[in-house]
């Protein structure tokens, strides 16, 4: 039954204790938010665009790109009116709305690096293959997979805790509305919202990880028995950036997800929180692209074709 106590609007007090950063905050986040924005627009546009790029490994990374402009438009923007605004608050209905895609894309995410793992398997472990495994419909099919699951996930999540009681209680110690602190504003019974968060964090966290750790251990292994110093170089730098996207992401956003409520500490969590929400999305492209010489190459012309029409 739909409980009736569920507050009108929520007042967000995440910016509460930094008064006197907030308007150095606003210039930070909204630098990062624009370089988030121009990156991985740029990686996407030449993903699109670009005949040389339309291979699996960039079909995923164009993916990751939309996700990741996705993802941060859910909250950033709403962090910076809050910012800049007298009253921080948000409607009961735009927490909903921001719940449910925040959660998605982040499950999303998480689905989509285990894809890219398998891609980088593939590709390293079965060369000769390579282009039968990964055939474009397989590719769009396991795309369609990750964000099916991460949609999914999150409708589950967005409703039993949109279904808990929260006795009129409407402050949000945090920058935005997300699970573990809506949890502890409630003054219901949260176990059965624990045990869905740590099984959904099992299947959408978990497994996904595993499975990338399990395809880097064959893909080391492999790469170790290549006898060519530069071939073993260009397998292991193939790699990197996507391993380190996958320490970070899942570094900060297991750790956010997959506890028991207990465990709750929203001033050190949001520092985490903010991490995989906006730091881990600017890195994105800069990691692709600073260890990517096509793409590198590719910006290179594009930048030069601007100032020459200019």
């Amino acid at each position: 039954m739909i409980n009736e106590t569920v507050p009108n609007e929520f007042l967000i007090l995440g910016f509460s204790g930094l008064q006197e950063l907030q308007l150095l905050l606003f210039f930070i986040i909204l630098a990062t938010y624009i370089c988030i924005l121009l990156g991985n627009i740029s990686i996407l546009t030449i993903v699109c665009l670009d005949p040389r790029f339309h291979t699996p490994m960039y079909f995923f990374l164009g993916n990751l790109s939309f996700l990741d402009i996705c993802y941060t438009t859910t909250n950033v923007p709403q962090i910076l009116v809050h910012l800049m605004a007298q009253k921080k608050s948000i409607t009961h209905a735009g927490c909903v709305t921001q719940l449910y895609f925040f959660v998605s894309l982040v499950g999303t995410e998480c689905i989509l690096l285990a894809a890219m793992a398998y891609d980088r398997f593939a590709a390293i472990c079965h060369p000769l293959k390579y282009t039968l495994i990964m055939k474009r419909p397989f590719c769009v099919q396991l795309a369609g997979a990750c964000w099916v699951g991460g949609f999914l996930n999150s409708a589950l999540h967005t409703y039993f805790t949109f279904h808990l009681s929260f006795c009129g209680a409407n402050e949000i110690n945090y920058f935005f509305c997300d699970i573990p602190p809506l949890l502890l504003l409630s003054c219901g019974d949260t176990s059965l919202n624990e045990i869905i968060l740590l099984v959904a964090g099992v299947f959408i966290g978990w497994i996904p990880f595993v499975c990338i750790v399990l395809s880097y251990i064959y893909i080391i292994s492999t790469i170790m028995k290549i006898q060519s110093n530069e071939r073993r170089i260009k397998a292991f730098s193939t790699c990197t950036s996507h391993l380190t996207i996958v320490i970070l992401y899942y570094g900060s956003a297991i750790f956010t997800y997959v506890r028991p409520i207990s465990t709750y500490a929203l001033e050190k969590d949001q520092l985490i929180s903010v991490l995989y929400s906006i730091v881990t999305p600017m890195l994105n492209p800069l990691i692709y692209t600073l260890r990517n010489k096509d793409i590198k190459n590719c910006l290179k012309k594009i930048f030069l074709k601007v100032l020459h029409l200019r």
